[in-house]
């Protein structure tokens, strides 16, 4: 069925949006909406300290990205929380533990259309920006860095500040 579905295929880049109304900030990249930095928290960070890190900094969500770069994935407040208190982690677990490690990505140089598509069945989408990393023995390889994480909130926040009506 995701075959014939075209936002799935959108989404996930097999199909070029066609839409032929589109709203005026539909082809506006990503890299316009003026994102913070995310706070990314290391793998071995523990539940607890995760709990403490985000309610200080005042986060609901974090990315967990090994020193390697490689992203893990996203761990939630609540949903830390609600592990814990199920029995279904301890405080004392590495925050891997309750991460989720099924998510979205999207670069910055691809269209708000096409964030509009992912957020429509996703919380959150991280953002990610290629850079080409070189070893000293001269072989290069591109890595994904993490450069923030987009809500629907965030991209309501963005039509509704630069509406071109």
């Amino acid at each position: 069925s995701k075959f014939v579905n075209d936002k799935w295929m959108i989404k996930n880049g097999f199909l070029n949006d066609v839409q032929e109304h589109k709203p005026w900030w539909w082809n506006i990249k990503v890299q316009k909406l003026n994102l913070s930095a995310p706070l990314i928290l290391l793998p071995e960070v523990s539940c607890q300290k995760a709990i403490e890190i985000l309610q200080e900094k005042g986060y609901d969500q974090a990315p967990v990205v090994a020193e390697s770069g490689l992203i893990l994935g996203m761990v939630t407040l609540s949903n830390t929380l609600t592990s814990v208190l199920a029995g279904n982690a301890e405080f004392s677990d590495p925050v891997t533990k309750v991460t989720y490690d099924q998510f979205s990505k999207i670069g910055l140089e691809e269209s708000l259309g096409k964030l509009s598509c992912i957020l429509e069945n996703d919380h959150f989408a991280i953002v990610v920006h290629e850079q080409m990393q070189c070893s000293g023995n001269g072989s290069s390889f591109m890595k994904q860095m993490v450069f923030g994480v987009v809500t629907a909130m965030d991209l309501l926040t963005f039509v509704s500040r630069n509406d071109k009506k």
